[in-house]
């Protein structure tokens, strides 16, 4: 009977694939990656594909930086899509959509080998400025996701082209599907962009002081809680070693992991972020729409200038956050004693979560299905948006949430007040790690959202974690 059980799970697991393809588009991200600069690049890379099932990548693009001048490197693109090339197969056992290493290696475009606006103006195009402009014409209703791992002076080109060349009503529309989210300054394009275009979706941690940055806390050590997912040790483990060809291109840690992962994170379709709602929060960290304090801004170790933007710019966020831990007797999670405080606590709050299902998609390069990991499927017994009256008590709820490999599965409901216009503390009632939360709405004299947020984890190795995003929205008596 296992036989023909283990491929009733496996059509069922394709059936549920392809509903969830129907209703999640893909979000579209073109790459500018300064790779060589650093080894961090490489490691990104070696994430990206890993996800390369989800995200629809357009082009991956070689550029310069501040770290990295007057070369570009996409050779080092090609050698980690054809360590990508050994595995795909079994990955494809454990999720359908991941692309051929042929048609990525299609993608692989370079810059001008030229640093910042020496690189933009007349006769200045690049295979990587036009492919910008090429996928930003296409027939395609999406938003176009860019992630800069370092310079940005290929996009920037590819703007002042298309400022040229275009009408106004046709710049308005290419401008207007581009979102554009980069890993601090990083030459000196990057605030000609912010002002030049004042309209364009644009996410920085400005300058480069990187210590205070958002990014940075994907790798920064955090007092006060466990850092173990980010050791050494733990990469070598769960990445590096005996996970076949991919990890074992994964490069030692030189400055700090994977700095520029959080440029894409927000665009794994997990329950937990919306893109187009940076203020929202996710794994890539939260982000606000403000003119940053340039007076407040310091420099950092390159020589890139500080910016001084004209305009709002979306920007490093602050979140209050105290975990939970594990309790030896009762209910099994309690509150920790440490409440932290700042814009990083955004993104590394997520941390443990984003490493793990990192982890469990190495294990998937050798691994077969019946002797790996995957996430749980949370299904909520109502829309994840909901109305409720001011002070009405109301009840969140998801039993019917389940483990595709039939682990057990925990329940972690969290209010998460930054994310919504309600910014006070809200009264629970009953426990909050059951598959249903009863809250008691606060009473409003005007419309307010409230944003909860689900997480279901499983107790599979490494532990996976699913979410759903409720926004409850309270109007006044």
């Amino acid at each position: 009977m296992k036989p023909i059980l283990y491929i009733f799970v496996c059509f069922a697991l394709l059936q549920s694939d392809t509903m969830q393809s129907q209703q999640i588009q893909k979000h579209r991200t073109i790459i500018l990656t300064d790779i060589e600069a650093d080894p961090d690049d490489t490691e990104s890379l070696v994430r990206l594909l890993l996800y390369s099932s989800k995200i629809d990548i357009k082009a991956i693009i070689a550029t310069t930086s501040v770290w990295q001048k007057s070369r570009v490197a996409p050779e080092s693109i090609h050698k980690v899509i054809d360590a990508y090339a050994k595995v795909r197969a079994n990955l494809l056992k454990h999720e359908s959509g991941f692309p051929e290493a042929s048609y990525l290696k299609k993608l692989v475009y370079q810059g001008l080998p030229v640093y910042g606006m020496q690189g933009v103006g007349e006769g200045q195009d690049s295979p990587g400025s036009d492919c910008i402009i090429k996928i930003l014409e296409e027939n395609d209703p999406r938003p176009l996701y860019i992630s800069v791992w370092g310079g940005v002076n290929t996009l920037a080109q590819s703007l002042y082209k298309i400022n040229k060349t275009k009408s106004e009503s046709e710049k308005k529309r290419l401008l207007s599907k581009i979102r554009v989210y980069t890993i601090s300054d990083q030459d000196d394009s990057g605030v000609w962009i912010r002002n030049k275009f004042q309209d364009l979706f644009y996410i920085v941690s400005p300058g480069d002081d990187y210590a205070s940055s958002t990014w940075l806390a994907i790798n920064k050590y955090v007092k006060g809680i466990d850092n173990t997912t980010i050791s050494n040790a733990w990469l070598a483990n769960n990445i590096q070693q005996g996970h076949g060809p991919l990890g074992s291109c994964y490069p030692d840690v030189a400055y700090g992991m994977e700095g520029d992962t959080p440029s894409w994170l927000s665009l794994i379709p997990n329950g937990l972020h919306d893109p187009e709602h940076p203020e929202w929060g996710g794994w890539g960290g939260r982000y606000e729409f403000y003119k940053p304090d340039f007076t407040k801004l310091k420099k950092g170790h390159s020589d890139v200038p500080i910016p001084q933007d004209t305009r709002k710019i979306w920007s490093d966020a602050i979140d209050t956050y105290t975990p939970y831990l594990q309790n030896d007797y009762g209910r099994t999670l309690k509150l920790d004693t440490m409440q932290f405080s700042d814009n990083q606590v955004s993104l590394w709050r997520w941390r443990d979560d984003f490493q793990n299902d990192f982890a469990a998609r190495m294990d998937w390069c050798l691994s077969d299905y019946q002797h790996a990991n995957h996430a749980p499927i949370v299904n909520l017994n109502h829309k994840t948006t909901i109305t409720v009256k001011s002070g009405e008590r109301f009840t969140l709820g998801a039993v019917d949430s389940s483990d595709p490999d039939g682990d057990h599965v925990n329940f972690l409901w969290q209010y998460y007040p930054e994310a919504g216009t309600y910014k006070k503390a809200i009264k629970f009632d009953g426990a909050e790690n059951m598959h249903v939360f009863n809250v008691f709405a606060p009473k409003v004299d005007k419309k307010e959202s409230l944003h909860f947020i689900l997480k279901v984890t499983d107790d599979g190795s490494p532990q996976l974690t699913s979410y759903v995003r409720v926004i409850v929205e309270v109007l006044p008596e």
